[in-house]
């Protein structure tokens, strides 16, 4: 039996357009839009199922988006469900992380798998695919981490893009765990300009971030704060510089994440105006937190420790700007959270010791809101860099990211009125702090669809594990 779903008087805002349009679902997928009020939105039949007349065999329901928004689900590029990482383990599960995702108005996620050294690429997919299968509110999908690169390696990135995992992540920081060096990351650059994959990078110099860590430790200065004074900006934008260099040697394009200081958005910004296929994206916390975050007494400095580190709250306008140039073109999380209590705990004494990792995915579209009402950004700025362009950018498009015919019916009810105050008291991620508590904010996530079904209905979760599907991608769509 086919269900089908009205959503009535919204404004409906994509990327491109905005228009007060009724919208139709069809057996999971956007089926029309037409005009409010009009002859072609009154044939879509809903109004049969509100006047007492027999509603048509197997209709759904009818949901009033009057003085709303209707957008499209979220797509969050950069997530780190249930992460190994300094000796403990990100605190969102794929279940409470892909909740949180919904209520948050994220209706898919790109977590990544991850190859430990002397493993193999399947091994490490395989091994996410078990974490995820069966347990996701939302829908789901992986990138790579490529942690060893050799000859059978390269040979597994090919046969990766063929099933839909289509980028491969390096990292030019934490020697010893994932650190790739120049001629490993030229050598997967290289293959991925063959396969069409796309190399996202952590662009830190991690070695020289090693020595440095070294030689603050030896002068006792221990505390969060210097977590951000030894991750230097120079040492981003030096990496960034590096890692353009190598794409640019290897014919290959190339995705900048977690991109935190006004140096590298420099460097992105040089590569683009010369017309490589370079891509950089940020995070919420260097858009609303800064080091003075870090500095928090009595420890509180740890609950804000994530690499690229917070910068001083200077660099925040370069970011904005970045994001308004097309500079950066995505706003991802990196969420990837850990409890205060037993987790950054760890490294009291040495802050090189606490786990590196914000929680954000149920704050993301909210914060970028509160950015159009700031006047940071527009309203379709907003959905362009939280929906449309991270679907195009990881070969989701345009199944996720907007509202049209044939795209899957992932539908938020947005409320741009609405306030509320952030804290973990009431957020849903699995952990015991929130990076914005007391925040406030106006707009709210209201009502959730994901493929056509309500995970979230005026602020109740009706949604259940197993639910989400993995979401195989193509290529990156922004290629010349």
């Amino acid at each position: 039996m086919s269900s089908r779903t009205v959503i009535r008087g919204g404004l409906v805002i994509t990327a491109s357009d905005e228009i007060h349009a009724d919208v139709l679902i069809e057996d999971g997928r956007i089926a029309a839009l037409a005009a409010s009020g009009t002859p072609a939105a009154a044939a879509f039949g809903y109004e049969r199922s509100e006047t007492g007349a027999p509603p048509p065999e197997g209709w759904g329901r009818v949901i009033d988006a009057t003085g709303k928004y209707v957008i499209p689900g979220g797509v969050d590029g950069h997530t780190h469900m249930e992460m190994p990482f300094g000796g403990t383990t990100a605190a969102d599960t794929f279940e409470t992380g892909t909740r949180a995702a919904a209520w948050g108005g994220t209706t898919t996620i790109v977590d990544f798998a991850i190859q430990s050294v002397g493993g193999t690429l399947r091994e490490g997919l395989d091994a996410w695919h078990a974490k995820a299968e069966g347990n996701c509110a939302v829908d789901y999908a992986f990138h790579m981490i490529v942690s060893d690169v050799n000859q059978e390696t390269l040979k597994e990135m090919d046969l990766l893009v063929e099933e839909g995992v289509t980028s491969f992540k390096q990292f030019m920081a934490y020697p010893g765990v994932f650190y790739s060096d120049d001629g490993q990351i030229l050598r997967a650059m290289q293959r991925a300009a063959d396969n069409g994959g796309l190399i996202m990078m952590h662009a830190e110099n991690g070695i020289a971030i090693d020595v440095l860590v070294e030689q603050a430790l030896a002068r006792g200065e221990t505390d969060p704060r210097y977590h951000g004074e030894v991750r230097k900006a120079l040492l981003e934008a030096e990496a960034t510089h590096r890692a353009i260099r190598l794409a640019q040697v290897a014919g290959a394009p190339l995705y900048v994440v977690h991109v935190s200081a006004q140096e590298a958005v420099a460097e992105l910004a040089r590569a683009r105006d010369a017309g490589l296929n370079v891509f950089g994206e940020t995070c919420p916390q260097y858009l609303f937190l800064s080091t003075d975050n870090l500095a928090e007494p009595d420890f509180e400095g740890a609950k804000y420790v994530c690499s690229t580190p917070l910068r001083p709250r200077e660099h925040q306008a370069a970011l904005w700007r970045g994001l308004r140039t097309n500079d950066l073109q995505v706003v991802s999380t990196d969420h990837c959270p850990f409890c205060f209590t037993g987790q950054k705990e760890l490294g009291r004494g040495d802050f090189s010791k606490i786990p590196n990792g914000l929680p954000g995915v149920e704050n993301r579209m909210d914060l970028l809101h509160q950015a159009v009402v700031d006047g940071h950004i527009s309203r379709r700025r907003w959905i362009e860099i939280a929906c449309a362009t991270p679907a195009r950018m990881f070969g989701l498009y345009p199944k996720k990211g907007t509202i049209a015919p044939g795209a899957d019916a992932d539908v938020v009810v947005y409320d741009p009125h609405a306030e509320q105050v952030m804290s973990a008291a009431t957020h849903h991620m699995n952990v015991d702090y929130s990076a914005y508590e007391g925040r406030r904010t106006t707009g709210r996530v209201e009502t959730v669809l994901s493929r056509g079904e309500v995970v979230i209905d005026q602020r109740e979760y009706t949604g259940r594990a197993g639910h989400g599907a993995f979401t195989p991608r193509t290529t990156c769509q922004y290629l010349n």
